[in-house]
């Protein structure tokens, strides 16, 4: 078995999930794959890890690996997810971060999550990403959401909406989140809107407090075509993918469900619901506690 790995090399948190795993497939006569940058976390020298296969980019890194290892919170687990699109690999998120949703399994269940690998002993849980396309031509894809917030200015910004050609509203607001099932629980639920469990085959536009109360969030279904239009200076609005800002100033742009879609391994003690009330304290009542 080959597994690749991706952790920030710039973060010391990585460095123990990262030495659990490398001393693993060397115990365990596996392949591992990472970039150069990651050796200054390993505890040992290169030549003490003779499977070690050394790349200068995560991309080649990943290419013919049998699994993905990303190392870190969320946030890794969205830039790998950018990695690995269209490459059809299964990732397994080690959580050194703080919430941990999605990287949800925990350092000290290192090397169980990696022989449930080897066992065959999980699942894959599939999340379909969305595409923005801006005027430019330029593709965007979100794993989590898409993001339009102001720049530069106290003022709100303005929005045109529009779905399947139709005219949806005019938002005054502070920002817009368009975001996936897998993103309902994280900006979009900061924001005021709903959990939606992946898998489910829709959108979500969330208003960033908007100027009307009656402006709610609003789901869609994902197999139609959403377009957003700025109706003031470009320059003024900021555009985000899974929290990486796009290069260019964007005045118009259509959203739609991608052809991509993230494998996310699951061991098989986990599930979503499971998680919601572990991770974000879902449902939980404070007077049981005090009976």
């Amino acid at each position: 078995m080959k597994l690749s790995i991706i952790a920030n090399p710039e973060k010391y948190s990585v460095k123990d999930a990262l030495n659990r795993t490398v001393s693993w497939c060397m115990e365990k006569n596996h392949t591992v794959s990472l970039q150069k940058k990651l050796l200054k976390q390993l505890s040992g020298e290169a030549k003490d890890y003779p499977q070690i296969q050394l790349c200068d980019d995560e991309r080649s890194c990943t290419a013919d690996a049998d699994f993905v290892i990303a190392i870190g919170g969320d946030g890794t687990l969205l830039h790998t997810a950018q990695v690995v699109k269209g490459m059809d690999i299964p990732v397994l998120g080690i959580n050194t971060g703080k919430l941990g949703f999605m990287a949800n399994v925990q350092p000290d269940d290192t090397e169980e999550a990696l022989q449930a690998l080897v066992d065959e002993n999980f699942r894959i849980d599939s999340r379909t990403m969305l595409k923005a396309t801006a005027k430019s031509g330029t593709d965007y894809f979100g794993l989590n959401e898409f993001l339009f917030t102001k720049k530069d200015t106290s003022s709100l910004i303005t929005l045109d909406v529009f779905y399947n050609n139709e005219f949806l509203n005019r938002f005054w607001t502070d920002g817009l989140i368009v975001a996936t099932p897998t993103g309902s629980t994280a900006y979009n639920l900061s924001a005021g809107g709903p959990i939606i469990k992946p898998g489910t085959p829709v959108m979500v536009v969330t208003p960033i407090n908007p100027h009307t109360l009656t402006t709610r969030p609003l789901v869609l279904p994902s197999d139609g075509k959403l377009e957003i239009k700025v109706k003031e200076k470009p320059e003024h609005i900021l555009f985000s993918y899974d929290g990486k800002t796009a290069d260019e100033n964007l005045s118009d742009i259509q959203i739609v469900e991608s052809n991509y879609a993230i494998k996310l391994v699951q061991l098989t003690n986990q599930t979503y619901f499971k998680t919601l009330r572990s991770k974000l304290m879902w449902g939980m009542d404070n007077r049981e506690q005090s009976e």
